[in-house]
């Protein structure tokens, strides 16, 4: 496992509203009464508004019934390897337990000790919605990755084992199956036209409570959510956020419209404790169909791409490239050498500004685009490069998809803090200097470092940022010292930086307010590009 960085981000949110309950009840300011009653004189609710709310409560209630029944909960299990009782005796000892606890686990058997985990099988369960009448589910890849019993059981209490079809860890989508005819099931929607504030349903088995029903809206789609276990190149940056409570067991379940479609598989929840917080984000249906066609018809999912790595863009990148809006999709890197983008002439640091005709305005728009299009065909791309516009035809190829224990160790690198909060220790340098335009100190690399980090040749010549002043910009940009290595100056003039007279010569001429647009390479992990603005 590597201990280099992936990203940094996070951000904590304080809620008020309960203590404002308890300050306001505690001092007797809240007057209690029942339901039914009515201040006389006050304003009552109009004959036509009730019936509008009975007819939308009439309406939650044709959706769960109609959609009920496709609904199914997930049980798994994960074994551990059987040990003969020869072997017990001279295997390590099990766990001891809490002083104090051992009367307690005497109850279970045994001599108070904690199982071993080798003999106790892993469980859980999840949710899933049937899509066919002859038994394909959809689920999340993480509810039913590398389990050796899979059981689902229907809201008529029917019980079956089921086969895993195929999995795609990249986007956390499963097809699994049971056996039969005839099965209730629901239908798809259009996740492309479903519109922020809108009402959706989650349906699916939080926290062991079978076939639980919340109600929400829409609050958001477009989301970039980085999720544990998926490699950074292929991440979604596509989630429907929503508002409907979900919690540890809902993952994948459907997320349904007011029409009864499904238009996203619930998946993930932004919380500090693990629990619903307000925010639960769900994979879009239009992605998830795509990657159950392709495990059902090929076995497996065929992602066609450009083969780009893709940020927002920043006020500062649109500045540097010239554009007066602040929108499109920042090309940092490329998947490889033989990447289709790469080999038709797109170059890091580029705009993209539309695809297919159709304009860009955030990463999430591009990447929907890209997934109407199959391997082979190709899309036409409209690209600002600092003043300039060019357009660029792309054929799209075969995304070549990592094996799941390395995305799983790529998932779980650490974050690399542009405040010191993760710091590495490196090697003296031969020579360093203090930008202050850029808010930074810089060094040649060691070579240490170089062998360590296994540093590629395009990197080895550059300067490693050795330190991040606070009140930079280069700080509000998260860039990372003793992690970020300066490769190349993209703008305003475009030049290799292979020393530190190099990059002096780069920022002599900024003044304050200006913008300067750099290629990094953030060791053990890839390229980026970051503008920054002079102090």
């Amino acid at each position: 496992m590597s201990n280099f960085p992936r990203a940094r981000f996070g951000a904590a949110v304080a809620v008020a509203f309960a203590s404002g309950l308890i300050f306001a009840s505690g001092l007797d300011l809240t007057r209690f009464g029942w339901a039914q009653t009515r201040v006389a004189g006050g304003p009552s609710i109009p004959a036509s508004s009730v019936a509008s709310l009975a007819e939308s409560q009439n309406a939650f209630e044709t959706i769960v019934d109609r959609v009920k029944p496709a609904v199914v909960s997930i049980h798994v299990a994960k074994y551990g390897k059987p040990v003969a009782n020869s072997q017990r005796r001279g295997r390590q000892q099990p766990q001891q337990v809490p002083p104090g606890f051992e009367e307690f686990m005497k109850q279970f058997g045994g001599d108070g000790q904690m199982p071993d985990p080798n003999d106790t099988p892993r469980e859980g369960s999840g949710s899933g919605f049937i899509v066919s009448k002859d038994g394909y589910i959809l689920t999340n890849n993480h509810v039913v990755a590398d389990m050796d019993k899979v059981q689902v059981i229907l809201v008529d209490h029917r019980t079956f084992n089921a086969k895993v079809i195929g999995r795609d860890p990249t986007t956390d989508v499963a097809v699994i199956k049971i056996e039969g005819n005839d099965f209730p099931m629901i239908s798809l929607g259009d996740d492309a036209t479903a519109r922020v504030g809108q009402w959706v349903l989650a349906i699916g088995n939080p926290l062991e409570l079978d076939f639980t029903v919340t109600a929400g809206i829409i609050s958001a789609k477009g989301r970039s959510v980085p999720l544990p276990g998926k490699a950074e190149s292929y991440r979604i940056m596509d989630f429907i956020q929503t508002d409907a409570a979900i919690n540890p067991g809902n993952s994948g379940g459907p997320l349904v419209n007011i029409r009864g479609e499904v238009i996203g598989i619930n998946s993930a929840i932004a919380s500090q404790t693990g629990y619903y917080s307000g925010y639960g984000f769900a994979i879009p249906i239009g992605l998830a169909r795509q990657v159950m066609n392709d495990i059902i018809k090929f076995g497996a999912v065929r992602r066609a791409i450009v083969g780009v790595s893709l940020q927002e863009v920043t006020a500062e990148d649109a500045e540097a490239a010239g554009m007066k809006e602040i929108r499109g999709a920042k090309v940092i890197d490329f998947t490889d050498d033989a990447s289709p983008a790469k080999r038709a002439g797109v170059e890091i640091g580029d705009i993209i500004v539309a695809a297919d005709g159709k304009p860009i305005d955030q990463v999430s728009t591009m990447q929907r685009i890209i997934r109407g299009f199959t391997v082979g065909q190709t899309v036409q791309l409209e690209v600002q490069r600092f003043g300039q516009r060019k357009q660029i035809a792309i054929k799209l190829t075969e995304a070549k998809m990592p094996a799941e224990t390395q995305v799983a160790q790529n998932g779980d690198e650490s974050a690399a803090a542009g405040d010191g909060s993760r710091s590495r220790k490196v090697a003296p340098a031969e020579a360093s200097k203090s930008f202050d335009k850029l808010g930074m100190t810089v060094s040649t690399l060691p070579a240490a470092l170089v062998t360590e980090a296994n540093v590629p040749a395009s990197a080895r010549d550059g300067l490693l940022i050795t330190n991040v002043e606070p009140r930079s910009d280069a700080w509000t940009k998260q860039v990372n010292k003793n992690y970020d290595v300066i490769e190349q100056v993209l703008y305003p003039v475009r030049r290799d930086i292979k020393s530190l007279a190099d990059l002096d010569q780069a920022v002599s001429g900024l003044k304050s307010g200006d913008v300067i647009t750099l290629r990094l390479y953030t060791l053990g992990i890839g390229n980026r590009v970051v503008s920054l603005r002079v102090p």
